[in-house]
């Protein structure tokens, strides 16, 4: 591979790690604004993720963007929401990086890429943040829940604009948030082995 060839492909794999990853704080949500976002021709999906687009699909994904949002500020909910997302979560982070792999002809190659690429990188965030509810449970009896929940669907909305905007920032996001998140789990498990 050629320079040309990784800079022209650059911004479309960072919009899918972005979305991605977005997908690991809320599954519903980026499909929403994917499919939303491609009706109003601003992304270009691949062609056999045009249902994603469709009036049926916006519906169940705002009807469920609306369901996981609401739900997850209820304590309980949240708990089985969080279990159920342990797979749909991946699942919606490998679709939304197959579905702008458009520059990929092949729909079973874009597939491969989601599954190799986006369902990790989805399952990241979710980890992280079912940790850090684990966390906020124990020490708060889980009233911090809700706050945490706001701050994951503001954060989600975020990488998805810095996504669509500016996909090589929404990337470094991306990625510094990784690699802090990465050490503080490192730190919380020396403090547990040391304690």
């Amino acid at each position: 591979m050629n320079v040309e060839t990784i800079l022209a492909w650059l911004p479309t794999v960072a919009l899918a790690v972005a979305l991605a990853a977005s997908a690991g704080l809320r599954a519903w949500l980026p499909l929403l604004a994917t499919g939303a976002l491609a009706r109003l021709d601003v992304l270009l999906l691949g062609e056999s993720f045009a249902f994603l687009e469709s009036t049926p699909a916006l519906v169940l994904f705002g009807v469920a963007t609306i369901v996981e949002v609401a739900g997850d500020k209820i304590p309980i909910v949240d708990h089985v929401l969080d279990v159920v997302s342990t797979f749909l979560r991946p699942a919606a982070g490998a679709l939304l990086t197959a579905s702008v792999m458009w520059q990929v002809n092949d729909p079973l190659m874009a597939a491969g890429i989601g599954i190799v690429l986006g369902a990790p990188v989805a399952a990241a965030p979710h980890f992280a943040k079912s940790a850090a509810r684990v966390a906020s449970t124990a020490t708060t009896g889980g009233l911090a829940n809700p706050v945490l929940s706001l701050l994951e669907d503001l954060a989600s909305a975020l990488l998805i604009i810095l996504a669509v905007l500016l996909p090589i920032l929404a990337l470094g996001v991306v990625v510094v948030v990784g690699v802090l998140v990465a050490r503080w789990v490192r730190r919380r498990k020396r403090a547990g082995v040391a304690g």
